[in-house]
């Protein structure tokens, strides 16, 4: 059984809070269509040690190569033209354990 995928996105900066809303416009349908699978979007409720206070996304995906295929996909990569660097982001892709 493959181990599951995971998109990890923090938010450093944004420069374009206007544009946040039709990312996600753009962005949502083609995560859904790969399986991928929301489980975390907000600032933290607590941080800790070094711990920064910034919205963190964290989307699940049926395996590390979904997740990756996702992101490299055509549907995925318009809606990064919609985000035209909107905001600063950490964003990772990690397999699970």
């Amino acid at each position: 059984m493959a181990k599951k995928g995971y998109w990890i996105v923090c938010y450093q900066s944004v420069s374009s809070q206007a544009v946040l809303p039709e990312y996600a416009k753009a962005a949502k349908p083609a995560i859904a269509a790969a399986g991928g699978r929301s489980l975390v979007a907000g600032t933290p409720a607590k941080t800790h040690e070094a711990g920064l206070d910034q919205r963190t996304v964290v989307i699940e995906f049926e395996s590390v190569e979904k997740a990756i295929a996702t992101y490299e996909s055509a549907a995925y990569q318009a809606a990064l033209k919609v985000f035209n660097n909107a905001a600063k982001r950490d964003f990772r892709i990690v397999e699970g354990v």
